[in-house]
């Protein structure tokens, strides 16, 4: 009796953790989607900085309508949270696999969005919080075009796009079934990779004045203790 009670309860713990796995990762897939909307319209933004602090401030404050408002912004913070914890939740459960190629970078990659993500939030929070700054151009820029800052941030936001664009090329090389123009799915997983290697270089050309450094006002001086 004893020995069939707990068979039935491996039975109904397996069947009951299978469940919970199975429904994280849809809100890990729906939530990821979500995200990745977000930071396109956040990277493009970035981008758009090659014309100058100026135009860039000016494409943000365009959109800051759509995103910074309670309804949106809460779904986004809800969309973060979603994807640290699930993540972290299958990264655990990938340790008693061996993993190799786009798989093991896929967990790599995840590992660093989710150091990223906690505390860019929170510093963007905490920015907007605490020290009652704009978080536009220059909360960004400030890091990047400050030594020795900018030994630490530069690194940081570089990594944060490219594992961003790892782990697009991960999920697409492991869901793609076809090939594109001759192009199997790894091909095409490797021009991801590519593309974001190239975009990184554009996003930082603009963030630091085209390589020329950037001034950065005076109330944002106290992010890199002036």
């Amino acid at each position: 009796m004893n020995v069939g009670k707990k068979f039935c309860l491996r039975i109904l713990s397996s069947n009951l953790s299978l469940l919970i796995i199975s429904t994280m990762k849809k809100f890990h897939f729906v939530s990821g989607i979500a995200l990745s909307i977000f930071v396109a319209f956040h990277l493009f933004n970035h981008v758009y900085s090659i014309f100058g602090a100026e135009k860039h401030i000016e494409l943000m404050a365009f959109w800051r309508p759509f995103y910074r408002n309670i309804f949106v912004e809460t779904l986004i913070l809800l969309a973060v949270f979603i994807q640290i914890v699930s993540g972290l939740v299958f990264v655990r459960a990938s340790c008693t696999i061996q993993l190799s190629g786009f798989a093991k970078l896929h967990v790599w990659s995840g590992l660093y969005l989710a150091f990223f993500l906690m505390i860019h939030v929170s510093a963007v929070l905490g920015g907007r919080l605490i020290l009652h700054l704009d978080t536009n151009f220059y909360f960004g820029a400030a890091g990047i075009n400050s030594f020795p800052f900018n030994l630490f941030f530069v690194p940081y936001y570089a990594l944060a796009i490219l594992s961003f664009f790892a782990h697009l090329a991960s999920m697409h090389q492991k869901k793609m079934k076809y090939s594109i123009l001759n192009l199997t799915p790894s091909m095409q997983s490797m021009a991801i990779l590519v593309f974001g290697v190239f975009l990184t270089l554009i996003i930082f050309y603009g963030l630091t004045n085209h390589f020329n450094g950037v001034s950065i006002p005076q109330e944002y001086g106290v992010l890199v203790g002036k």
